[in-house]
């Protein structure tokens, strides 16, 4: 089982996805993407590779945080997104999209990297990329 993101040292990366059905979006984190639940209520938490998904409903400002409101994203405006490295892109390409996952174009070679883009099931970005080896090769000193 993966260790809950409570660091006993240092720090632990996260990433916060606000979702309009939480156990859709803990499905698609689970189930597609392989990470392993670690809590399943409000919030949840996913552990997905060495990081964790915390996975809530959105909601008016509190009193930590006035003048925020948390929603689901408009899918044609993005100020972050998650990003995933993998080893092989076409082989994480083919099972994720077999399992339901919808990326907006298949993999396309960009030099540096091989990358492309998907949505989880409330819009979250989330690009997919693999290191270009040999560009890395060709340019290393």
């Amino acid at each position: 089982m993966a260790k809950f993101p409570a660091p006993e040292t240092g720090i632990a990366l996260t990433h916060f996805i606000v979702s309009e059905d939480i156990a859709r979006s803990r499905d698609f984190y689970a189930d597609v993407l392989g990470g392993e639940v670690l809590l399943d209520s409000e919030p949840t938490i996913v552990a997905l590779a060495n990081g964790w998904i915390v996975i809530n409903t959105g909601g008016p400002p509190t009193d930590d945080k006035p003048t925020v409101t948390l929603a689901v994203p408009d899918p044609n405006t993005i100020s972050s997104f998650l990003n995933i490295r993998v080893a092989n892109i076409q082989e994480i390409y083919d099972d994720w999209s077999s399992k339901g996952a919808k990326f907006l174009t298949p993999p396309i070679d960009r030099g540096a990297e091989i990358r492309c883009y998907m949505r989880d099931p409330d819009g979250h970005l989330i690009e997919v990329g693999q290191a270009n080896q040999a560009f890395v090769e060709e340019h290393s000193s």
